[in-house]
């Protein structure tokens, strides 16, 4: 009998392959970068994706230097520097001098950039609220499962959904 056929057991499914679990995250994470992107169209053309993101970290980090900055996105310093000069720009993050060292500055998400989080950030959950609402009730509860441990084993820390405090991503 191969691994694929079913046996005389009572459940007759074939275990998933390490394969089916990535093919299965491959595709769901394209659902959620097209939610990602529709999201980005409630504050126009204001931010990037990656100009988002780095709102996001700043959100979820507080004030930083540009080198933490750059590690937490996991990119250069200079890409993390024009990065910073355009949102600046924008009035989306602040800068100042660290009191602490003279030499670095401090770099955080001004009351602007909060607001771009909250708004984008709101409306991604209103998609992914659609999607869930679209699922059969009974894969909602293993879906909530799998996906905190998918988060767990990323590191990723959970997103905030307190309305007086800007959420991550």
């Amino acid at each position: 009998m191969s691994p694929r056929e079913p046996s005389s057991g009572v459940n007759s499914a074939p275990a998933p392959s390490p394969d089916d679990f990535v093919t299965a995250l491959l595709t769901a994470s394209r659902v959620l970068v097209g939610v990602s992107a529709r999201s980005l169209t409630v504050v126009e053309d204001t931010v990037t994706l990656s100009q988002f993101r780095a709102l996001v970290v700043l959100v979820g980090y507080g004030e930083v230097n540009l080198n933490r900055l750059a590690e937490l996105l996991a990119v250069n310093s200079s890409t993390a520097m024009r990065m910073i000069d355009r949102l600046l720009i924008s009035d989306l993050v602040t800068r100042r001098e660290n009191p602490g060292n003279r030499r670095e500055v401090l770099l955080a998400v001004s009351f602007h950039g909060s607001a771009v989080v909250r708004k984008v950030t709101e409306a991604r959950r209103q998609d992914i609220a659609r999607i869930v609402q679209a699922m059969p009730a009974g894969q909602r509860t293993d879906l909530i499962a799998a996906l905190r441990g998918f988060a767990d084993a990323a590191h990723e820390p959970p997103v905030s959904f307190d309305p007086g405090v800007a959420p991550l991503w």
